[in-house]
């Protein structure tokens, strides 16, 4: 007798119904798989963002911060979480996506069941699982270690991730387009990240640039993120300023879609 959920093939292989959900999570746990074989992407998600990290603070103990209203301490902690989103979901799933576009995985996938948006969340599941993990074990560490504050906003600070998440994850995918193999992929995400780091506020808050700077920097497509992060652990975050942030994040995020959804290639580059 027939049932609702299963059926036998002519090969005798069972079939059964799926969901979107199921089948990212399948393609997240085989894309976890061959992140745990691969040793240098696995060093370059855990490891990178923590040497980046001590080797920007060292280098931040030289600013003047006076301006700012932030500490050192506060400022190089907060501003990790931008090096954590930009190196362990932005600058991996670069090469990911470009790896399994040169293989020809992705043309298969298109293939089965899976649509487009599941085969991209599937793939980049495993990094933005990490990236998540490590913001949380950042303020685990910054208050158990450094006796940092508790957040001030955590609602702040949940959105500033998520919209990191949402934001670097089609960014990536957008940008594979000017890449040939996984290894030029490392190259071509440089430029995002240099400018990223020096004028998004990771490693010098907003608030301690000049004006017109600040303004310049203001529109990169990290600094929103950054900055309802840092407004989320440290406060005083005005509803005006929120709901600016808020909405450069989510406008930035919609130009990522559109490139995806314009330039993404889902095969290899001739």
């Amino acid at each position: 007798m027939a049932t609702e959920t299963a059926s036998a093939t002519g090969t005798g292989v069972p079939t059964g119904t799926t969901t979107a959900a199921g089948r990212a999570l399948a393609l997240g746990r085989a894309e976890l798989t061959l992140l745990g074989r691969n040793r240098m992407a696995l060093y370059t998600v855990l490891l990178t963002p923590v040497l980046v990290i001590y080797a920007v603070s060292s280098g931040a103990r030289k600013l003047d911060l006076s301006g700012s209203g932030m500490s050192f301490k506060e400022a190089t902690m907060t501003g990790a979480f931008g090096y954590v989103l930009i190196f362990v979901v932005y600058c991996n799933l670069m090469s990911v996506f470009t790896a399994r576009r040169e293989e020809l995985v992705l043309k298969r996938l298109r293939t089965g069941e899976a649509g487009d948006l599941e085969i991209l969340a599937g793939t980049a599941l495993p990094s933005l699982t990490i990236a998540v993990a490590q913001c949380a074990l950042l303020v685990t560490a910054g208050m158990a270690w450094l006796h940092m504050r508790i957040p001030a906003r955590p609602d702040l600070l949940v959105a500033g991730v998520l919209l990191g998440l949402a934001l670097l994850t089609p960014l990536a995918a957008a940008c594979t387009a000017f890449t040939k193999s996984s290894e030029t992929a490392q190259l071509a995400a440089m430029p995002l990240v240099m400018v990223s780091m020096l004028g998004s506020g990771m490693f010098c808050p907003l608030e301690a640039m000049p004006d017109a700077l600040a303004k310049a920097c203001s529109l990169l497509p990290m600094t929103p993120v950054v900055q309802l992060m840092r407004d989320g652990w440290l406060g005083g975050a005005s509803t005006a300023g929120t709901l600016g942030h808020l909405g450069a994040a989510l406008a930035w995020t919609a130009v990522a879609v559109f490139a995806v959804r314009r330039w993404f290639r889902w095969e290899p580059r001739r």
